[in-house]
């Protein structure tokens, strides 16, 4: 295996101390969180007190000033267990970085230290019935009403929204304009007209909650406005190559987590007087998911480096999102043939990993639409 030299001294102690908190606050709750469908609201507080959320944000907004790279261990740690109800990774680098590259003073002082301590927790809303990676197909609007904005339209699977208490809502403010007339703005639990829907019920991530969300004539601010006005679409853009990056990074330790659960399954486990791992077939299959995981793990790697560089465009990171969700898919579903019947039972973590796996080539764009900005970025222009 090849050795990784990303990580310094500091960051491998970081690692112990997301790993511990991991086993204290997490391990013993998750399975009921999968029945509930929604992580409990304290563990949010307790991941601020443990020093876990917002690390990359600046100390005078509470975070640690940390560079990506906790933020790398953070996703790391939690996919390596596969406990995916916790949603610190859209809430630390996602939408906490909106709010500090685009909002005024005021906005980033106002949120971002509550957000560190877990006592608020963050969302974006982008997604709708009619509107999923085609965001220039959104229809939620924003209407100027002098000092405030009226919004109205309802979002759908959106990630921590049944805990959310502050959301960023993608809408349109100028309707005639297409991807143009797009605005970001800062809703808050508790503005009339705010409603949140039901949970929704997932194949997978089943403790991850994800709910609809309504918005009839909310009365939103002027001061709520996240940067400029119409700018929205050019923000979201400036920021997909880490968000799709993020979903790599988990993806290739949740197959690699995978490979590490099959082998020590398959070398217990006994058929036909053997274990499962002396035959060749199984040897041979794992030898194989293994040398891709690494490959792929060396690409990630690679494009980690470029993103801390500042270097990372979007469509290195639209490659690193489809192929590593694929990979991911591929290794957890071989992983769960070599269970037997056991991989298919939702005791065995390997089976949630493969329930939990599919969304990934679906969310933060589907993968048919990583393939486009790929082929974009080689000259081959579409319809």
């Amino acid at each position: 295996m090849i050795e990784r030299s990303l990580f310094s001294e500091h960051h491998e102690q970081f690692r112990d101390t997301v790993r511990r908190f991991l086993e204290k606050e997490v391990a013993p709750h998750h399975a009921r969180w999968e029945d509930e469908g929604y992580v409990d609201r304290e563990v949010w507080t307790k991941a601020g007190e443990a020093g876990l959320l917002c690390t990359s944000m600046p100390e005078a907004y509470g975070g640690a000033d940390a560079d990506k790279l906790y933020s790398v261990v953070l996703f790391e740690e939690i996919a390596r267990q596969g406990y995916t109800g916790l949603g610190f990774g859209l809430h630390n680098e996602i939408v906490a970085p909106y709010i500090l590259s685009y909002g005024t003073d005021a906005q980033k002082a106002k949120y971002l230290p509550a957000m560190a301590r877990g006592e608020v927790v963050g969302a974006i809303a982008m997604s709708e019935p009619a509107a999923g990676s085609d965001l220039q197909g959104i229809r939620s609007t924003a209407t100027d009403a002098g000092d405030h904005f009226l919004l109205n339209g309802s979002k759908t699977f959106i990630t921590n929204g049944w805990h959310a208490d502050l959301v960023i809502v993608v809408a349109k403010t100028d309707p005639s304009a297409g991807a143009k007339g797009t605005s970001l703005l800062l809703v808050e639990r508790g503005m009339p007209g705010f409603e949140k829907g039901q949970r929704l019920k997932k194949v997978g991530m089943k403790a991850q909650d994800t709910s609809e969300l309504f918005f009839d004539n909310v009365a939103v601010p002027k001061a709520n406005l996240l940067g400029d006005v119409n700018r929205g679409f050019v923000y979201l853009m400036q920021e997909l190559p880490w968000e799709r990056l993020q979903i790599a990074i988990s993806g290739i330790q949740a197959a690699q987590s995978a490979i590490d659960w099959t082998l020590e399954y398959t070398k217990e486990r006994k058929a036909f007087g053997t274990t499962v791992a002396a035959f060749q077939t199984t040897r041979f299959k794992l030898a194989e998911l293994q040398t891709e995981v690494q490959v792929a793990r060396v690409f990630v790697d690679r494009c980690i480096e470029l993103l801390m560089q500042k270097k990372l465009d979007t469509a290195t990171a639209s490659m690193a999102k489809y192929w590593c969700s694929d990979l991911q898919c591929k290794v957890i579903d071989e992983c769960v043939q070599l269970h037997g019947g056991y991989g298919y039972m939702w005791e065995y973590p390997v089976a949630r990993a493969w329930a939990d796996a599919r969304v990934q080539r679906i969310y933060g764009g589907t993968n048919e639409i990583m393939k486009e900005v790929i082929a974009r970025s080689m000259g081959l222009g579409g319809r």
